[in-house]
């Protein structure tokens, strides 16, 4: 009896179907790399499994290619791809997550076209965006695509699912792009494109604070922004949006504006209420007393809210009655509250004219009450100028002392002849002016004018003392009584011819002359030494007056008066060198 094979005893080995029979094919297989075959799994191992492709090897497959490895158990006939026929291990390479990639990729590329609408699940950050999958498939979506706006945190749409929009499929590459901006844009516009059609200039609408700037805020409405300038917030002044506005906030706001062709929406908040300058004049009449604060400071004035929305403007020049504010931070400071009465109402440029000063009465006219004209007052000399001196009344009111009120009977060229700054002195009260703050005084009103009697104080041919007080290239000025100078012309000085008078006078020099002239109206007395003699007849004196005034013309007045013979010398030297 021949041996007998256990195995064979048991298998009918001639009836084993192949692998080929098994895999439905009856004819040999034509393996094809980077091809989807079959196999089926002969052996389940810790680490993978051994599949049977029907070739002279068996492949090996990692656990981890597996989705389900747990439910993979030997006999399982699986979609492989072959990736090589041999590989360094003279095995087949074959991949099942490869074929379950490119079955769905297959299955995608099928079912969907660029601009389709999908649905995918965002599984985790990469560089630059989120990797989506879409049945079975991983999809791109870049950061800027992920909402209409900048999105700061892209974690907080990870682990959820989203509508989007194919963008870009790359056959060659195998790599999708989507966007959920896109759809939310579309969304968007077609919303923004019904509220346009539904809304109303006036209409009131909610919506959402969707970003402050400096210039106002932006107001999503629902599908469309509306911007709300800083202007339009509130009737009162503020300097930013966020004074009143956070990022997120629900408002109610007024329709004012909409730009159909811009898609543009102009909102007010401010106009939700009555506008307070419409009764403006009524409740705020001209001369009424109003209490405000200070809100804004500038060089030329301040600026005092009475009511919200209501402001005023106190210039610099209605801030004191008698100090000169060139600065109105000198006087007032943000946030103080002070008294001050209404100007001016200007309804249409919405402009108020306030006054500090108005609140208490105006010096000016007090001192009119006290010191009507012909006073006379004691005050010290504050500051002087080439016309005039200025004398402190009272409460820092200066009254002005011109140089032709100063002397009957010199002409004054310039105060410091006679007065002194800081000293005090008398004085008149010729006018006050309280509209124009001006307070006009004088030093020889305190006398009585001695040209007024001058008739019975010199006649012609009186004969008189003095001492010459001033001489010029013409004569010299000699100081008689009552404060009056007397002129003797050059020509009248001796009987011989005198070139230069300082040759024969000086200063101070007393000498005796006869009068020989009186203009009571030119305010002019001349003098003559030579008529001093006691046989100078009455024709003689009238002759001597006559020369004297021809000899003079107008020269008794003007420069000749004022300057004195080595000023004028000079002078001439001057013009002279000029010609």
């Amino acid at each position: 009896m021949s041996e007998i094979d256990p195995i064979a005893g048991l298998i009918d080995l001639e009836n084993v179907p192949s692998m080929g029979e098994l895999l439905g094919e009856n004819v040999k297989h034509n393996f094809i790399e980077n091809s989807i075959i079959k196999g089926r799994i002969v052996e389940k191992r810790d680490n993978g499994v051994l599949i049977d492709i029907g070739y002279k090897a068996e492949g090996f497959i990692s656990s981890e290619d597996f989705k389900n490895w747990d439910k993979i158990s030997p006999g399982d006939v699986v979609d492989v791809f072959l990736e090589e026929i041999e590989n360094k291990n003279n095995m087949p390479g074959l991949s099942v997550s490869k074929a379950s990639m490119h079955q769905a990729w297959d299955n995608f590329t099928a079912k969907y076209q660029e601009g389709a609408t999908v649905k995918g699940f965002l599984k985790h950050r990469v560089k630059g965006g989120v990797i989506v999958e879409i049945d079975d498939v991983e999809a791109f979506l870049p950061g800027s695509q992920l909402d209409i706006t900048v999105v700061k945190n892209m974690d907080d749409f990870v682990g959820k699912d989203f509508e989007l929009k194919v963008l870009k499929i790359n056959q060659e590459r195998k790599n999708i792009v989507v966007s959920r901006r896109e759809l939310l844009e579309a969304d968007r516009a077609g919303r923004r494109a019904t509220l346009l059609k539904d809304m109303k200039v006036g209409d009131r609408k909610q919506g959402l604070v969707k970003n402050i700037t400096d210039f106002g805020a932006f107001i999503d409405l629902g599908g469309l922004d509306g911007l709300l300038h800083i202007t339009d917030m509130s009737w009162k002044r503020i300097s930013h949006p966020s004074e009143m506005l956070e990022i997120g906030q629900d408002i109610e706001a007024v329709i004012l504006a909409i730009d159909l062709v811009k898609e543009r929406v102009s909102l007010g908040l401010k106009q939700k209420t009555e506008n307070p300058w419409d009764n403006i004049e009524n409740k705020y009449p001209v001369a009424s007393t109003v209490r405000g604060r200070v809100v804004n400071i500038m060089p030329y004035g301040a600026f005092l809210e009475i009511s919200e929305g209501i402001e005023g403007l106190i210039h610099v020049s209605e801030m004191s009655w008698t100090k000169r504010i060139t600065k109105a931070g000198d006087i007032l400071a943000v946030g103080e509250e002070v008294d001050a009465v209404v100007l001016d109402i200007q309804k249409e440029k919405k402009k108020i004219s306030l006054g500090l000063r108005q609140t208490t009465r105006n010096p000016w006219e007090i001192l009119a009450e006290k010191y009507p004209s012909g006073s006379r007052i004691r005050g010290k000399v504050r500051n002087m100028t080439s016309y005039g001196a200025f004398i402190e009344i009272e409460n820092d009111i200066d009254g002005m002392v011109h140089v032709s009120d100063m002397s009957w009977t010199r002409k004054i060229n310039n105060p410091n002849e006679i007065l002194k700054q800081g000293q005090e002195v008398d004085a008149v009260v010729l006018e006050i002016d309280p509209p124009q703050q001006r307070i006009s005084l004088g030093i020889k009103q305190l006398e009585n004018d001695p040209w007024s009697n001058i008739e019975s104080l010199y006649k012609i041919g009186d004969l008189i003392k003095g001492n010459v007080s001033k001489i010029t290239p013409f004569g010299a000025f000699v100081e008689l009584s009552n404060k009056i100078d007397g002129l003797i012309h050059i020509s009248q000085i001796s009987d011989e011819h005198v070139k230069k008078v300082k040759d024969v006078l000086s200063i101070g020099q007393e000498l005796e002359a006869r009068v020989i002239k009186i203009d009571k109206d030119m305010r002019r007395i001349g003098l003559s030494v030579k008529a001093a003699k006691e046989n100078f007849s009455e024709e003689q004196l009238k002759a001597a007056g006559e020369e004297v005034a021809a000899a003079l013309g107008s020269k008794m007045i003007d420069v000749e008066d004022i300057l004195d013979e080595e000023s004028l010398a000079a002078l001439d030297s001057v013009n002279t060198s000029g010609k």
